[in-house]
């Protein structure tokens, strides 16, 4: 016999199985024993969070003959056929795979046929948010005015994507990442029921893990069970297998960035770079370790927030004693602009260096973070007698940077264009995500003619990503979708010695400042 998934093993059958959501089945169990049972639901909320099977839950009660407090008999034919997926009243969709015009076109013919068994034709389309404009424009009537005995119910992750006709036909059901309590405790009464014998500690984490997601949660299980099949499965497995990293290896190195021990803290990643650990988890992993550090610090009874041993909060207030709040926030701050740059970099090694060394030599940098922890440090010397000797660098860029910014007029109507995408401009790569929204950073738009803009790069390596063609048509098409302007990007490197500071303003208001007329060249 082949083996089964532990998430399909353990899916929900009935109402009472679903963990975490019980405002959204109360809300349907009430619905379906008072019999007012809308036409058209929209389950939204992130993946693994059981939208899908409380939507194959709901289209049993509707169809069971002997419903009980609202949730499928499961014993009647109507609900054994919906289970074996041999029912015809029941058909579920991929929208990802079958997201044309065709396919939605099929379903408003088949919905005049009344269901040939139960009470009701449940139409369950997952990934709704797939569908092309076409289909969606296909669903819209039947949505709007369905048989009385049809059903639909539409399922996705992204509902910012359904256009706003079809969320105003839908009852919206937003579902809730599970708490780690929650998913812990199912994870904890599965493998009793499996008899498998895992660690307090090794579910804690795997919940953790998760992220809210109990399907994720139950693949990551059955990942450390088959890699550890017949042995208890540990805290220290799990660890293994996930590729995480211990706490104890966060506080070794937490007290070397705050120690400024740059070797200690190169040393302590070339470790888990030859155990194998994941580099993008542990960055995340290390967020979540600084934000316990401030919690701990900052709120009045923080240890029961922290879902951690006593032995793990003993640590941590260990570590916390050499730093302030401040510092902490920092490192907060810097580590999730890597998490960012990570997820879409090739050599993430070699951005964790760079990250920990201007940690630990903060005098590297010029931002006003970095200059506080310099004074910091300056002051720790202080106090301990150590005279701290001056470091003279070279300044890269002339004096005349320094200078007062140049007023330059521009015509109005491309003044308007360049207000408008510098007011927006951090929301557009924002939105556009992915590389866009790592490579754009610290970019500066300027005017470059009638309907045109070129944004300016300080970084080589982030300008070969932002100047190619896919690229910048992708921002052309944004700009023209959202704000209704046809405006075409160039882009260019900076120069090293020049000035970004120049202020575009409007002739006429160029001509009010300085009390002269203004002769504009050709």
């Amino acid at each position: 016999m082949s083996y089964t998934a532990l998430y399909r093993k353990w899916r929900p059958s009935s109402f009472s199985d679903v963990k975490g959501q019980d405002h959204i089945v109360q809300t349907l169990k009430n619905q379906i024993v008072s019999g007012r049972i809308g036409h058209a639901y929209l389950f939204c909320g992130t993946r693994g969070t059981g939208k899908t099977s409380i939507a194959k839950i709901f289209a049993r009660s509707v169809n069971c003959e002997h419903p009980s407090d609202g949730s499928p008999c499961g014993e009647c034919e109507t609900c054994k056929n919906i289970a074996a997926g041999a029912s015809l009243n029941v058909v579920e969709i991929d929208a990802a795979s079958n997201n044309g015009v065709e396919n939605i076109r099929e379903i408003r013919d088949q919905v005049q046929y009344p269901p040939t068994e139960g009470r009701y034709r449940v139409y369950i389309i997952d990934e709704v948010h797939m569908l092309s404009t076409g289909a969606f424009n296909a669903l819209l009537k039947t949505l709007e005015e369905p048989p009385s005995y049809v059903i639909f119910i539409l399922a996705t992750t992204e509902v910012q994507k359904i256009p706003v006709t079809v969320l105003s036909r839908c009852q919206r059901y937003d579902f809730k990442r599970i708490t780690v309590e929650i998913i812990a405790e199912h994870l904890k009464n599965l493998t009793e029921a499996e008899q498998i014998q895992v660690e307090d500690r090794a579910i804690t984490y795997i919940a953790k893990a998760a992220d809210g997601a109990l399907r994720d949660a139950l693949s990551l299980l059955d990942q450390c069970i088959a890699f550890h099949y017949g042995e208890v499965l540990t805290y220290d497995n799990v660890l293994d297998v996930l590729g995480a990293v211990d706490i104890t290896v966060f506080g070794k190195l937490f007290r070397a960035v705050t120690e400024n021990r740059t070797k200690d803290c190169i040393s302590c990643l070339e470790e888990l770079v030859i155990q194998g650990r994941e580099l993008g988890q542990f960055v995340v992993d290390f967020i979540w370790y600084l934000r316990n550090l401030l919690i701990l610090k900052s709120v009045d009874g923080g240890d029961a927030l922290l879902d951690m041993s006593t032995e793990n909060q003993i640590l941590l207030r260990e570590d916390g004693r050499s730093v302030d709040q401040e510092t902490i926030l920092r490192y907060i701050r810097v580590f999730s602009d890597l998490a960012n740059q990570l997820r879409y970099a090739s050599q993430k090694r070699v951005l964790i260096e760079v990250t920990l060394i201007k940690l630990t030599r903060p005098q590297m940098e010029q931002n006003l973070d970095s200059l506080i922890e310099r004074i910091k440090n300056i002051e720790k010397q202080l106090e301990q007698g150590i005279v701290p000797k001056a470091e003279v660098h070279q300044k890269e860029e002339p004096v005349q940077e320094l200078a007062a910014a140049e007023r330059v007029s521009l015509p109005k109507g491309q003044l308007e264009d360049l207000n408008l995408i510098r007011n927006e401009w951090g929301k557009i790569t924002r939105e556009l995500g992915g590389p866009i929204r790592a490579s754009f950073r610290d970019t500066v738009v300027e005017p470059a003619g009638e309907s045109c803009l070129c944004v300016v790069f300080s970084d080589q390596s982030n300008y070969m990503i932002g100047s190619r063609e896919t690229t910048i048509r992708e921002i052309e098409r944004y700009v023209e979708d959202h704000y209704r302007k046809s405006i075409a990007f160039k882009t260019r490197l900076r120069d090293g010695a020049e000035r970004l500071n120049t202020v575009y303003v409007s002739e006429e208001e160029l001509k009010e400042n300085i009390l002269m007329d203004i002769t504009i060249e050709e």
